[in-house]
């Protein structure tokens, strides 16, 4: 999936920190992101990735990925290096000096452990920038949107190393046949969290239909598959509906679902992403998503015929919205743009990523809303995007759940319309 600033430097720094010790990069050996580091024998030697907190003198506080915060105390003969986002090993790690590095740097440190694991003296300090991680993430949001694809899966074979998935937006629907390899970097999100961050190595037979995924790669000529280099993929609860009740005190809502005609629980934390839409935008997707429904080959054919500005589209293939984002499998980081030119399809994800924020306080009994959430624990999901305003939409086109599928990829982190993974 997504490199991001976190997930960027565990690859990153594992495989440099380790490249003088072992062989064997340790990327997958060595913890990354949410997983648990295990604490360091005391006095023997022991590694640690996070970010700077605080830096006095030759000390530093770091925030590990996982654990209380740490003291580590750079020694006088400590070797410290910098190295680029992406690279694997230190051959192109620059020597820095201790002043260079500043609070928000991702660093990996080794030396030896305190017997409270709580502090480390470093003998080492491999760094990654975080200017540099930020620059390296806006590429790889660019990268997603040009090259990203997804939608809800249709079949897979793990054994051919493929996924079919179904791609619907405002144009229409078609398949398109995800490639892996041995090189293909595959994850899943957790059930309870709506944080790339928190999304575990995982391989293509924990994949199933009805599963959304989301892929960046080559695709081919036709568009009709893509040969991956990152997947991933979850198990989510797209929901189209009307809220029953709303509960201030555990921030949850009890949403009717149109289609399933079941009551839905979800909760809304400080990580959900709360939009609404204006009665005036709501309108006129209605009347898209109605003209879709009874002209849907004259729709497809106008977004075939106008690609978005910067997709190169091959003869005969479909130009999906927003270079490779669509509706239905939320392709694509969240842009900051409309998508698609004048009589194109515009992305519905990139019109959202404009809209100003609503809060948990703004939604009421009654409210017509469209969310996606996690498959969750005990009955409760929690709410990953959510919009509401969408009353004419519903009213026109019911099935709006399955046309307008929002978004569950986060990219672990802020988004690029608040400035921001």
């Amino acid at each position: 999936m997504s490199t991001t600033p976190n997930r960027l430097l565990t690859i990153a720094l594992c495989a440099a920190g380790a490249a003088s010790i072992h062989p064997v990069p340790l990327c997958n050996a060595m913890p990354s992101g949410a997983q648990t580091q295990p604490a360091a024998v005391p006095g023997t030697a022991a590694r640690r990735i996070g970010a700077i907190k605080a830096i006095n003198g030759t000390a530093i506080t770091l925030t590990p990925d996982s654990g209380p915060d740490i003291n580590v105390t750079v020694l006088a003969t400590a070797h410290i290096v910098r190295i680029p986002p992406g690279e694997k090993d230190l051959k192109n790690a620059t020597p820095i000096q201790l002043q260079d590095l500043q609070v928000g740097d991702r660093i990996l440190v080794g030396g030896k452990a305190s017997d409270d694991n709580l502090s480390l003296a470093a003998s080492s300090v491999v760094a990654m920038k975080r200017s540099d991680l930020e620059a390296r993430h806006q590429q790889d949001l660019q990268d997603w949107q040009k090259r990203g694809v997804g939608g809800l899966v249709s079949a897979v074979d793990a054994a051919a190393g493929t996924v079919t998935v179904s791609v619907v937006g405002f144009a229409g629907k078609k398949n398109i046949v995800i490639h892996s390899s041995s090189t293909t970097v595959i994850r899943r999100y957790a059930p309870d969290s709506v944080r790339f961050d928190d999304a575990k190595p995982s391989t293509l037979q924990e994949v199933r239909p009805g599963d959304q995924v989301r892929a960046r790669g080559d695709r081919s000529t036709e568009g009709a598959d893509l040969t991956a280099d990152e997947i991933v993929s979850g198990s989510f609860r797209n929901v189209a509906g009307t809220v029953n009740s709303v509960d201030a005190n555990s921030s949850t809502l009890s949403v009717q679902d149109l289609l399933s005609k079941k009551t839905v629980l979800v909760k809304v934390t400080a990580d959900s992403q709360l939009r609404h839409l204006s009665p005036e935008m709501a309108q006129r997707i209605a009347v898209r998503l109605k003209g879709t429904a009874t002209g849907g080959t004259a729709a497809a054919s106008g977004a075939a015929s106008s690609p978005v500005p910067g997709q190169t589209t091959a003869p005969g293939q479909t130009a999906s919205p927003a270079a490779g984002g669509t509706v239905e499998g939320g392709m694509g980081p969240r842009g900051n743009g409309m998508g698609g030119r004048s009589g194109g399809a515009p992305d519905f994800q990139q019109m959202l990523s404009r809209l100003p924020a609503s809060s948990f306080a703004d939604l009421h009994k009654g409210d017509a809303v469209i969310l996606v959430s996690t498959e969750g624990t005990a009955g409760v999901g929690t709410a990953i995007q959510l919009v509401s305003g969408v009353e004419p939409i519903l009213q026109a086109a019911p099935n709006a759940g399955q046309a307008m599928m929002l978004a569950p990829w986060s990219l672990g982190g802020p988004s690029a319309d608040a400035g921001g993974p």
